[in-house]
């Protein structure tokens, strides 16, 4: 006779109930930062949408001053995180009329490092998912393996060569992996998933970094 899911867990040993608990723990913690990464990225997103064209409509009025105020006003999405810095680096040295390359350079600079670190926050965990995503069915391997080896014991002591004598240790044993790809399957998506969208992010921050440094040459030629 088969055996339902129930019989199947109740004859799971330590080995393949902690890596089964292993993975469940893995499980919850994908939920955690796919539900925190989705917020993050969303809420960046829409803050960006809304200070791009006010923003441009300051520049394009010379309000430098109005710029840097929407720069803090929407400082959680990702335009403002990288051209602010810039907006004011340029203000610093918008009395002098000297160097202008120096101040078009240095306005550069601070939004490059700006725009590092805003795609390195980008990433935060995302490496996390990707070693996920490659670990866990070797996880649910060795818990596989293990039941395996412990059915075959479980059969050279009956001394039985049928198989229903280890279908059920076989049965138990492949749970683990079950398990392994079930965490693993869901980590890789959203792995790719993330990277994908901070790709269009790391675009739309060089597109508006060079209109904005295109905006200071033109200001100070």
């Amino acid at each position: 006779m088969g055996m339902d899911w129930g019989e199947i867990l109740a004859a799971m040993g330590i080995v393949a109930w902690t890596v089964v608990a292993i993975l469940f723990l893995m499980s919850i913690y994908i939920i955690m930062v796919a539900i925190e990464r989705f917020l993050t990225y969303r809420e960046s997103r829409n803050q960006s949408r809304a200070y791009a064209p006010a923003v441009a409509e300051c520049l394009k009025n010379g309000d430098i001053d109005g710029a840097i105020a929407l720069g803090e006003q929407y400082n959680k999405g990702h335009l403002a995180k990288v051209l602010t810095p810039g907006l004011l680096e340029m203000k610093a040295f918008s009395k002098t009329k000297d160097a202008s390359d120096d101040v078009v350079a240095g306005a550069e600079h601070a939004i490059e490092r700006a725009t590092a670190i805003t795609i390195e926050n980008f990433k935060k965990s995302l490496s996390n998912l990707a070693t996920i995503g490659s670990t866990a069915p070797f996880i649910g391997l060795f818990g596989t393996t293990v039941g395996i080896i412990n059915a075959f014991q479980g059969m050279a002591r009956e001394e039985s060569a049928g198989i229903g004598a280890v279908a059920g240790g076989i049965s138990e044993a492949l749970v683990a992996t079950a398990f392994g790809l079930l965490v693993a399957i869901p980590a890789v998506w959203f792995y790719n998933i993330f990277t994908n969208k901070i790709e269009a992010f790391t675009v739309e921050m060089d597109n508006s970094t060079s209109e904005l440094v295109d905006y200071f040459i033109k200001k100070r030629s």
